[in-house]
């Protein structure tokens, strides 16, 4: 197939995905409206039966827990299947001098860059444990909390130097850490099984309304949710300038 045919061939398949985009927005309902009755069954529900005033964190982790650990577990399988395929890479060139970085990331940045970065960092990470921590009793949680925790680390490397993240992040650490909170939602469904309810059921006290502790299992679940994706996201990033830094130096 020739340039040209494949230039063809983009254009009308994009006209034909924009007009199928275009006829499925037209068809989207109102602004505001709503049709089924699940929301106001669950806004009614939550706090009475869950002891928690944000109504997401009820359904994600105690209503439809089931749901979310698989959703937990894609997170888990890109992040491990994407650091294998990268450090693959990584191993294949056996020319490379270990421990060298490219000139493009390993530039040091002046005072007042490193002061903001410090600054930025604690704000971030102070969020993040927030977002986190107070996940039964506003919006946020687990999922959130950790990409703005993740964040942090970004934050590091682009205030500061490749160096630098290497020394506020040991490696084998963050792979323990996400291992660990992917390991313990499971495991708290399989305790749950062992003291006599079901998969994911919640056996623990539920706690008071409007209390950062209250929802029972939901805690624990949103703890480990919290780490595993602060983790995976914080693993990736450690790939991905590992990738670019070897690509930087080909050149």
């Amino acid at each position: 197939m020739t340039a040209h045919q494949r230039a063809i061939v983009a254009i009308v398949g994009g006209l034909l995905l924009a007009g199928f985009m275009l006829w499925g927005a037209l068809g989207l309902p109102d602004i505001g409206a709503y049709a089924g009755p699940y929301g106001d069954v669950v806004n009614v529900a939550a706090p009475a039966e869950r002891q928690v005033q944000n109504v997401v964190t009820a359904i994600n982790f105690d209503y439809r827990a089931l749901d979310t650990l698989g959703e937990e577990y894609i997170l888990f399988a890109a992040v491990a299947a994407a650091a294998l395929l990268l450090r693959r890479l990584r191993t294949e060139r056996e020319d490379m001098e270990e421990g060298t970085q490219p000139e493009a990331l390993n530039e040091h940045r002046g005072e007042v860059v490193h002061a903001w970065g410090l600054v930025m960092v604690a704000c971030t990470l102070l969020f993040g444990v927030y977002m986190v921590v107070h996940a039964v009793t506003s919006p946020g949680g687990g999922f959130q909390g950790g990409c703005v925790l993740a964040s942090a680390w970004v934050v590091v490397f682009l205030t500061g130097d490749m160096p630098l993240l290497h020394r506020v992040t040991n490696q084998h650490l963050v792979e323990l850490v996400e291992a660990v909170g992917a390991g313990t939602y499971a495991a708290t469904g399989l305790a749950m099984v062992l003291l006599g309810g079901a998969f994911l059921q919640n056996l623990l006290p539920l706690g008071n309304l409007g209390s950062p502790i209250a929802g029972g299992m939901m805690v624990v679940i949103n703890a480990a949710v919290g780490l595993e994706v602060t983790a995976g996201f914080v693993l990736i990033l450690m790939e991905f300038l590992h990738q670019t830094s070897e690509l930087r130096e080909d050149r």
